[in-house]
């Protein structure tokens, strides 16, 4: 079942979900808003034919890139962005990562496919942003880019995968 804003405040208020920095005004009817933090990973310009195997890895091919003013995010163009918020999830909670449907009305994709959120994380959230439009969207740190929402979970699980300590991009 999907968490409402009441539910989602009081697990807040009973420390069962964490998120770092937080204000109540962030909680909508049933996600919550998280920003865009102060970094970007880019890819390399000339990068070869990526080989998609379960020995592939991102970093080779990308790089990390501060976001200080505005990144103009060419039409086509996928980069990875961090979540400002450290998430904190019991092991009875998972949740999914959402675009905003402002943004996305015009062209913005925020995890069109890499959306889970496992229970039992503790950490920020890496964001697959890709352009869809005819145009550039120029991003910014700080904005409200996506949202998360909560579920129960049936059962208990706590990830501790490859991403399990993903502080920085």
């Amino acid at each position: 079942m999907i968490l409402t804003h009441d539910v989602i405040l009081r697990e807040i208020a009973a420390g069962r979900i964490a998120i770092d920095p937080f204000t109540p005004d962030q909680v909508g009817p049933a996600s919550i808003d998280l920003h865009l933090g102060d970094e970007i990973r880019v890819m390399l310009n000339g990068a070869p034919v990526l080989e998609l195997d379960e020995n592939a890895d991102y970093r080779a091919f990308t790089e990390v890139r501060p976001l200080d003013g505005r990144y103009v995010l060419a039409p086509g163009e996928t980069i990875h962005g961090i979540t400002r918020e450290r998430i904190r999830l019991p092991p009875d909670v998972g949740g999914w990562l959402e675009g905003r449907s402002r943004f996305a009305r015009l062209g913005l994709m925020i995890h069109v496919t890499a959306g889970f959120v496992a229970p039992g994380i503790d950490n920020r959230q890496v964001l697959e942003m890709s352009n869809v439009a005819g145009r550039p969207l120029a991003i910014h740190a700080g904005i409200r880019l996506c949202q998360i929402v909560l579920q129960r979970a049936e059962g208990e699980a706590t990830y501790r995968g490859r991403f399990a300590d993903q502080m920085k991009l």
